[in-house]
This record gives structure tokens, sequence and C-alpha cells, in this order.
């Protein structure tokens, strides 16, 4: 089923938030953005529904509900409480061309980077991905999707000039969740036709990775280690002090692909986008797409030794001086202080 090609682009209406989730709970990556799609609904004088698909999910469609939406559209079947790719991609593309929404965002998560092209083709229209930036344009009110190209070394800005609904995934990280609503949304609940022959390939059993992955997104204190640390055995001190702290380690595109620590700890335009409380960068020089992964923390603290480091220039501290010497002080400081 294609969209009719008969509609015109003001045929199309509305901003729509694809929400995720796992083991029925909401990822943060929908509020995150919950808050994009609001500013956007705003700007084009629409309505923002916010759409979640899953079973048995109630309470987090109720909290959902409060964050910014006008609606809120529940999808719930015991065949899509666990995500597959042909169950939600069928329901998706229905919901699409019988309501004609004109934005579409969805999380560049894992899953979000499955569905948004299957989704994308099913419909017939564009996708941007991995975005890192959303506006309207003022003159003729297109979306403006704006994403690293080249590895990351420009950004380039893309519009969906023909085809609707114009849909993006947006990074993970970057974007402001909205603050709590004193008003809820309008929830409708819809339960979908949807049989085991709908869904060609199916989860027979959820296996948890056993292996330890550090939590970027949610840290509010982050200590991050680049090419200065020298090796893997320098990241030994930066963990000390993470731990102190209460935070966890980070690291540069450098230090993950010398080996150094595992990519899950990567921070920049090509790993994960975070904004805590305190970054601390440790001998990380300052490439610009580790900047633009961190650039919107709160405190920046930068320890280099060379003092015309790009890092210096939006660091509200900085140390010019030996990591393995200023860190170990630091450390000690502040076992002086919780003593």
């Amino acid at each position: 089923m294609k969209v009719n090609r008969d509609l015109t682009l003001e045929d199309w209406k509305g901003v729509w938030i694809i929400a995720e989730q796992r083991k029925g709970k909401l990822l943060h990556v929908t509020y995150e953005l919950l808050g994009e799609g609001r500013k956007l609904a705003d700007l084009r004088k629409t309505e923002l529904t916010v759409v979640i698909i899953g079973n048995g999910m109630s309470e987090e469609v109720d909290e959902a509900s409060a964050y910014g939406a006008d609606r809120v559209l529940y999808i719930e079947h015991p065949l899509l409480e666990v995500y597959n790719t042909d169950g939600y991609n069928k329901i998706l593309n229905q919901l699409i061309l019988e309501r004609q929404p004109e934005i579409v965002l969805i999380g560049a998560t894992a899953i979000g980077r499955d569905l948004a092209p299957r989704l994308a083709a099913s419909v017939g229209t564009g996708l941007t991905a991995d975005c890192t930036g959303l506006d309207i344009d003022e003159d003729d009110g297109k979306l403006l999707q704006t994403r690293p190209a080249f590895g990351g070394n420009l950004m380039a800005t893309i519009v969906c000039p023909r085809n609707r609904p114009q849909i993006s995934t947006v990074r993970p990280g970057v974007m402001v969740c909205p603050p709590l609503q004193s008003s809820k949304a309008a929830v409708e609940i819809i339960t979908p036709e949807l049989s085991d022959d709908d869904i060609i390939a199916k989860v027979k059993e959820v296996v948890d990775n056993v292996k330890k992955r550090v939590s970027l997104h949610d840290a509010e204190i982050i200590v991050s280690g680049g090419r200065g640390v020298g090796g893997p055995e320098g990241f030994t001190i930066l963990e000390r002090l993470a731990e102190q702290f209460g935070g966890v380690v980070g690291a540069s595109r450098a230090a993950v692909d010398s080996g150094w620590i595992d990519s899950s700890h990567q921070v920049g335009q090509t790993g994960t986008t975070v904004r805590p409380k305190i970054y601390i960068a440790c001998g990380i020089s300052g490439a610009v797409q580790h900047l633009a992964g961190m650039s919107e923390s709160e405190c920046i603290i930068a320890i280099n030794t060379n003092i015309n480091a790009p890092i210096f220039s939006i660091a509200d501290y900085r140390i010019v001086g030996d990591l393995f010497k200023v860190i170990p002080a630091l450390s000690e400081e502040l076992q002086k202080e919780m003593c």
C-alpha cells in the first residue's frame, strides 16, 4: 500500500514521534524526541502525537501523555510486546497512510535504524538518518534535517521537497527532554488486526548482554580520555576518578580506534552525544567530531599539556599540565573531602 499521489503537500499535517520501548519501559530518547517534536509542531502550528507500540503499557502511556504531546496513539497487541520489524512496519505503514502526518521522528537507535528505512520504503518517501539538528524553513515550512556527512567532517542540511511524510531518525542525547506538564494528552487506544502470519521474523528469546556496557546517556559526570592517556593502562586512573565522582568513563574516537577501551565508551559525532553536568576531558585535543558530541555539557573541565588544544576553546576550566600528575592530585583532594 503506497501513498496516494493525488494528495498535495498541504494534505499532510501533524508531527509524530515513534516511541521506543524495551521490556515495556519507554526509552529516554522518546522524551528527547517529544521535546524536539513540540518545538517543530509549534512552528508548524499543528498537533504533536506520540505513537506507542507494545502490550500492557498503560502506566508508561499515562506518563508519556504528560510531556507536551497533544495526542497519544497507543497500539496494543500481544504480538507487539517485543519489537519486530514486520509487525511494527505494518501497523505504522497503515496508520501513516490513514492519518497522513507531515513529519515522523524516530530515535537513531538499533531499533530505529532497523525500522525507519523499512517504513520510509513502505510509504514511498525519503529518510534522513542520524540527525543532530531539526528546524522548519521559514519560507516554505519544510523540515530542515541536519546530520554529519563525510565521516563527520561537515554538516549537511537535507530537505524532502516532494514526498510526505518527512521521516528523520534523531541521534539520542542530542535533544533536550521537555519538562513535565500539568495537563495530559488525549489517549487513543488502537487494537490492530495482526496475526502470526504477518510476522515473518519472530523473536523466540531475548537474551540480555552479559557484557557490562557503560551508560553515557544518563551519566551526570563523565571522565573522558583521549590519545593523551597513552594506552589502556592510562584509563585506570580515569576509572578511579570517575568512581570517586560517582560518574562513568568516556573516550575519544582515537582511544577507541587504538583498542584502548570498548566502543561503548566513545563520545562524539560517531559515538554517543552527551550532555552531563560535568565533563572532564583528559588528554583530548578536541577534534570537531568530539566537540560536537559533548559541547552541550553544563561544565567542561579540560586537562591537556598543549595550551593551544582546541578543547580549551569551549572549556569552563582549563588545566595545562600532565594528566598523570593532575588527576592523582585531584583524586587525593577529593579523598580528603570525603574523609
